[in-house]
């Protein structure tokens, strides 16, 4: 595609030839090709731009930058956002495969993933071509792609995108975070339906405060006002939560609102005659589209809500309402969520959880009551450069709710473990409890929480879930808490 073509209509200053034919478009200099075009982005630790010489050298014919960078012998489009730009270049290069599919964004604190993996489940019984970006990862056809961010970057959104249209993807399930929506990974997409889960505390290093935080997963909604497909856009929102009721207040009037709620009963879909049990919940759906009473094998009353939620997006849809609530009773867990490891010899229970904010560690920990254990003995730690607020709030969950709690490492990054667990610890002292032992160690927390357990007890190893690494530093490492939870259970053979 030629560059001034894909630079019509976006403010850029051109150091060179514009009449270049584009060929590919990268913001990695280690991947680029002859005839890229690379995108100078400026990162936590380095410069875009001092990456410029290697792209060169590997084929680069134009360097886009927010300042002019001397001496290059290729062309210089320079412009004020990068990040910006790479969307919107993006979405030009790529021919806008946003507009060929119907695009489902989930925005939320807790729930996105497990919204996510249960909706696709039930888009497959339909036998509906599916796509989902997300925290665990990228899938779509026959291609399964780690997922470093839960959001990618704007240029690997679309390029993955037009792949999906290419492979017959109709929809694309999409887990959309506060950053991405803050950075504009996702401002030239053009969503059709936007669901909110609930807002609590988290990323605060990033967003300073909750109202900024409301007001970056507030741009999904916003953004529905958009509509250059000309059809029809759903907001799904769960009126239950406080924040989701200030959303609905500022709803644009145009967008198809759809509330779903256990509480409030003016919602267009409701759970009504809860039943929580240690083998999942029962309730009745009740809606505007049918009524049916339900019963999932997920467990806690936030997997109701989860289902719900899973419902709305499938009914504006146009499923069929028998068929759909019969197949949402069976839909697939996400890993690393409430994920069970059962060991017979010793007569524990290990349950692993992404639990990471002060809500989702409640969330989890009343429903491992449903299971009525013996005790419940928590693992848990909070990630360093990230929001320290959240650490006490943190500790006084897990010890309020726990009866025996180690506190531990999660993902330190370039913080020190042990300034990261004075923080936590705050929050214990708080509870007046004397019920917790600092192990600093997760490997050996882990080991000491399942060693301490006796029989009927259920140790919960909160924070991690999915994950396969620890940062240490700017290191990743290999760590699996399910891994290590089978090690010291003997279940590794």
């Amino acid at each position: 595609m030629i560059l001034s073509d894909l630079f019509f209509n976006i403010k850029a200053i051109f150091f060179g030839e514009k009449a270049l034919d584009i060929t590919g478009l990268s913001y990695d200099s280690r991947k680029i090709n002859k005839g890229d075009l690379f995108f100078a982005i400026d990162g936590t630790h380095l410069k875009g731009s001092d990456f410029a010489k290697q792209a060169v050298d590997n084929g680069a014919v134009c360097i886009v930058s927010n300042k002019e960078i001397k001496n290059l012998p290729v062309t210089n489009v320079v412009v004020e956002n990068v990040l910006d730009v790479m969307s919107e270049v993006s979405a030009k290069f790529y021919d806008h495969p946003d507009k060929k599919m119907t695009i489902i964004g989930i925005t939320g604190t807790n729930g996105k993933t497990s919204v996510s993996y249960m909706a696709e489940s039930v888009f497959k019984t339909f036998g509906v071509k599916t796509g989902v970006i997300g925290t665990i990862n990228y899938r779509y056809a026959d291609v399964v792609i780690d997922a470093p961010n839960t959001t990618p970057q704007s240029l690997d959104l679309f390029r993955m995108m037009k792949d999906m249209v290419d492979k017959g993807i109709k929809y694309l399930i999409m887990e959309v975070s506060s950053h991405s929506l803050v950075l504009g990974r996702v401002k030239d997409i053009e969503f059709d339906i936007a669901v909110w889960t609930n807002l609590t505390q988290d990323h605060l290093d990033f967003h300073k405060n909750i109202e900024n935080y409301f007001e970056a997963k507030r741009v999904l909604f916003s953004s529905l006002k958009n509509n250059e497909k000309n059809n029809k856009k759903y907001a799904i929102i769960n009126s239950d939560d406080f924040y989701g009721k200030k959303l609905i207040k500022n709803l644009d009037k145009n967008i198809n609102l759809i509330t779903y709620s256990i509480e409030d009963k003016q919602a267009n879909v409701k759970a009504d005659s809860l039943a929580l049990t240690n083998l999942g919940c029962s309730f009745e759906l009740k809606s505007g589209y049918g009524y049916k009473k339900i019963k999932i094998s997920h467990i806690g009353i936030h997997n109701i809500y989860n289902t719900l939620a899973v419902f709305c997006i499938c009914i504006v849809n146009n499923f069929d309402f028998e068929k759909l609530t019969s197949e949402i009773q069976n839909t697939a867990s996400a890993p690393g969520r409430f994920e069970k490891i059962i060991s017979d010899k010793k007569g524990i229970t290990v349950i692993v959880d992404y639990a990471h904010t002060d809500d989702a560690l409640k969330n989890v920990i009343f429903a491992i009551k449903n299971l009525n254990p013996a005790r419940i003995i928590t693992v848990f730690g909070c990630g360093g450069n990230r929001d320290k607020t959240k650490r006490p709030k943190m500790a006084k969950a897990a010890c309020s709710l726990s009866d025996f709690v180690f506190i531990t490492s999660d993902n330190p990054r370039e913080e020190n473990p042990v300034d990261i667990i004075k923080d936590v610890e705050k929050g214990a002292i708080e509870t007046g409890k004397n019920n917790y032992k600092i192990i600093v160690d997760r490997k050996q927390a882990i080991k000491h929480a399942i060693d301490f357990a006796q029989k009927g007890d259920i140790v919960l190893l909160a924070g991690k879930g999915h994950e396969t690494y620890q940062i240490i530093g700017r290191e990743k490492i290999h760590f699996d808490d399910r891994q290590e939870a089978k090690e010291v259970l003997g279940l590794n053979n």
